[in-house]
């Protein structure tokens, strides 16, 4: 499962059986920054409905590499997901997911004002994609 974290939503994400491509699955939407508990819960249904083994989690870093405030509320969304689901979540850097995004929805036609709705799944998307990717680049190499 692959998701991008932001102050409003969190775009999901799942992969096919094969680990081989992400499909964006969802939105969650929550009202305020620090009401977590339905994201949560969200997160928990679908980790069950999917039968997901391990999460990606876009980790939003600066350009020169530092981490900044967003990346910490990352850090701390990620622990929290760790105790909810039990899982593994790895911290993938989503540097130019969301310009990736809005660039595709962009050369599919989709009108400015409506690709916010669908930026944070896609992005979710390009996210586990580039994870699902360079986990097939390390098999490739090793075996």
């Amino acid at each position: 499962m692959g998701l991008d974290f932001g102050s409003k939503t969190v775009g999901v994400a799942v992969s096919d059986p094969l680990h081989i491509t992400a499909q964006g699955l969802e939105i969650i939407r929550r009202e305020q920054e620090n009401k977590l508990r339905r994201t949560l819960a969200r997160i928990e249904e679908l980790v069950q409905e999917y039968e997901i083994e391990e999460i990606v989690l876009g980790y939003p870093k600066n350009m020169n590499n530092t981490v900044g405030e967003r990346g910490e509320k990352t850090e701390e969304f990620k622990q929290m997901v760790e105790r909810r689901t039990g899982l593994p979540v790895v911290l993938w850097d989503e540097r130019l997911t969301t310009v990736a995004a809005d660039r595709t929805m962009m050369e599919v036609g989709i009108r400015r004002e409506n690709r916010k709705k669908y930026v944070d799944q896609i992005a979710a998307t390009f996210i586990l994609q580039g994870y699902l990717d360079a986990c097939k680049n390390r098999e490739d190499r090793e075996g």
